[in-house]
């Protein structure tokens, strides 16, 4: 009796799992075609103070949505002192993790997805050289109208966001010269960065 209803059981299980599949499907598709679901609803805050910012070598990997979605929110500057050097081979700027020397640190806040934050963890090659560790920065400029956007400044104009921060770095680096604001170009004083293309 059993063998005899086993089609009629595998249909009923097909059509099931069809069923459930096309109202997933329809599900998502509501969810992308609906302006007031948040495509933020995973994202983080990322400060960044070197070349991935406006102007710089690297800026693009923040603005290609094949990598993920990234969204600038304003500039801000750490809420602790961080010892920002420029080192190694190919003059890359450092954010020593450091916290209580060297100097308030200027840069950008993007809100990220997670498939580009997890380029941003490969970019920054985290964590085996640098690491991503949560801080508060003080905004001085908020500049995004994105009412999708949660987690919106406080009271007090700080945000908590992600940084990318070395513990691993050769202790003489700690004597290089310090910088509250980083140009791959020089314009702060720093060593020119050698782009990526260049290094041999």
């Amino acid at each position: 009796m059993l063998n005899a209803n086993l089609p009629v059981i595998l249909l009923m299980f097909a059509t099931r799992s069809v069923l459930q599949a096309l109202v997933r499907s329809a599900s998502l598709c509501g969810q992308r075609s609906d302006p007031t679901v948040n495509i933020f609803d995973n994202m983080t805050y990322v400060f960044v103070y070197g070349t991935l910012k406006k102007g710089q070598p690297n800026h693009h990997c923040m603005v290609n949505e094949a990598l993920g979605k990234g969204q600038y929110c304003g500039r801000g500057v750490t809420m602790e002192r961080y010892p920002l050097v420029v080192a190694g081979k190919y003059n890359i700027p450092f954010l020593l993790d450091e916290p209580g020397s060297g100097k308030l640190i200027s840069g950008e806040v993007y809100a990220v997805d997670s498939r580009l934050l997890q380029y941003l963890d490969e970019f920054e090659n985290c964590p085996e050289m640098y690491q991503r560790k949560p801080v508060m920065i003080r905004m001085v400029e908020w500049n995004t109208s994105d009412k999708m956007l949660s987690g919106l400044p406080d009271a007090n104009g700080t945000l908590q966001c992600d940084l990318y921060c070395t513990n691993i770095f050769d202790r003489e680096w700690l004597k290089l010269p310090t910088y509250s604001n980083y140009d791959a170009f020089g314009k702060f004083g720093q060593p020119k960065y050698v782009l990526r293309a260049d290094r041999s």
